[in-house]
């Protein structure tokens, strides 16, 4: 059953409704995120009267980087967050204590109800698009993009699935 509550549901959640947020607020305008990938690396081994085929062992796992997209406004969080690892008055400007957070990407239903949220530990910006690339012959809008480097993520339990209406 891929429901337990609402278990004449057959469709699986859409990806188009969801929330980023960091520091307690919603970022308002995220367009876009990408996937929240892990990875963890294998040990292959045998001992020397085993059969040629070698045992496999996980060992360390990593995090992809998580990239945001939104529209260009006025807001100012992705450049605010950017700039605290990065200042033209040089590296004494740059805040170590606060450059780092938590963030939450939230999935919603198509009613707006969060069906289930991630939290994303010790992220930082290691890649900011203020501008992208301008073309007066183009019809479309402007982004600007982080690219948020993490030290991994875990779906938060207390989001449970509700009944659907």
């Amino acid at each position: 059953m891929q429901f337990s509550v609402n278990t004449n549901r057959i469709d699986p959640y859409k990806n188009f409704k969801f929330r980023v947020s960091w520091d307690g607020q919603v970022v308002a305008g995220v367009s876009k995120v990408s996937a929240l990938k892990r990875t963890t690396e294998v040990v292959s081994h045998r001992e020397g009267g085993d059969i040629s085929t070698p045992r496999h062992s996980p060992a360390s796992s990593k995090f992809d980087p998580i990239t945001l997209e939104r529209g260009i406004t006025f807001a100012p969080e992705f450049e605010a967050w950017a700039n605290l690892v990065y200042s033209t008055e040089g590296d004494g400007a740059v805040s170590l204590a606060n450059f780092r957070k938590d963030i939450s990407i939230e999935m919603l239903n198509l009613q707006g109800t969060v069906v289930k949220r991630y939290n994303v530990f010790r992220c930082w910006v290691s890649e900011y698009t203020a501008l992208p690339e301008l073309d007066a012959n183009a019809n479309a809008n402007a982004f600007e993009m982080i690219v948020v480097q993490n030290e991994g993520f875990e779906r938060d339990a207390d989001v449970t699935e509700v009944a659907e209406t």
